[in-house]
């Protein structure tokens, strides 16, 4: 037998190896997730929010910009189950469609936060150094100011909007996300298989993505789901300022604002939107929660 079809044997024989493995690693996880029936609930009510967004404005009962001047500030009722607003408008079917809005804009502010925090982090934690302290000492500046403070001094600085607003969200998103990269990457570069590849001579920027940062995932989709939740209340509570969606518009924190006029003529105007954020908020840290005892190896 050639070397060739030696080598080609052997692959053949590591692939088949690996492939129960990897069957069974997706199994334990599985089975350890489903133990958590928090994560478990949390997720299906995520899933149920992303139904939502994408079908909202064609399963809602009504139009959300359809106002009904003789149903004002209408409580809940059979012809609407969570009550209109000031202008008649089902509060229901707004919520609905306006979960697109206010999930886009904190995924969004999310994504490009966790990507620059990757970044960031990588190349703090494997080069060091003079690198490493400028991006930390940036971080810690960035940390200095309570989140909501600086989200509100950036839309401040850019004006109003859901754009600047996940400009805002996503920049204080940012240093959790260096540190965390940050220290994991300090970990797993000194393992032996990044010295191998070190030693052949592959490039810096190969190593960074092929080699160290899969070893950063589990903390990366940890705090990704938990940091979605954070992103949620933030750009709520600058649309409820007035900084982010326009009012016109179905966003959570945009309704809460409007309704919060009525609050002793019509609560439910306030009840219902407060209601959704905080349970969304909740969902998202509790599958957190669920997903770091699932990933860590010392929790049964």
């Amino acid at each position: 037998m050639s070397d060739i079809d030696k080598n080609t044997s052997v692959n053949q024989f590591e692939d088949a190896e690996a492939l129960p493995v990897q069957k069974s690693r997706r199994k334990e996880f599985v089975q350890k997730f489903l133990k958590r029936k928090t994560a478990v609930i949390s997720l299906f009510f995520i899933v149920l929010l992303l139904l939502a967004a994408v079908s909202g404005s064609f399963v809602a009962p009504y139009d959300a910009d359809q106002a009904d001047y003789n149903s004002i500030l209408q409580g809940p009722s059979s012809a609407h189950i969570w009550g209109t607003d000031e202008f008649g408008r089902d509060i229901f079917s707004r919520l609905l469609v306006g979960t697109r809005l206010s999930l886009a804009s904190a995924l969004s502010a999310t994504i490009v936060g966790t990507a620059l925090g990757i970044i960031l982090g990588l190349i703090a934690g494997y080069y060091g150094g003079w690198i490493d302290s400028l991006i930390m000492r940036i971080c810690d500046i960035l940390f200095s100011f309570p989140d909501i403070l600086l989200a509100i001094a950036i839309v401040a600085i850019l004006g109003p909007g859901i754009t600047n607003v996940i400009i805002a969200v996503a920049v204080f998103t940012v240093p959790s996300f260096a540190r965390i990269i940050r220290s994991a990457t300090i970990s797993v570069k000194e393992s032996l298989y990044v010295e191998v590849a070190r030693s052949i001579g592959c490039k810096n920027w190969r190593i960074l993505w092929i080699h160290v940062f899969p070893g950063t995932i589990q903390s990366v989709i940890v705090n990704f789901t938990m940091r979605v939740g954070t992103a949620i209340l933030a750009a709520s509570s600058l649309s409820f300022l007035g900084f982010g969606a326009n009012v016109t518009q179905p966003d959570w924190g945009a309704m809460l604002s409007q309704g919060r006029n009525y609050l002793n003529t019509a609560p439910h105007i306030v009840l219902f939107p407060g209601i959704l954020i905080f349970l969304t908020v909740l969902a998202f840290n509790l599958l957190g929660d669920g997903l770091r005892d699932t990933l860590d190896p010392r929790m049964n």
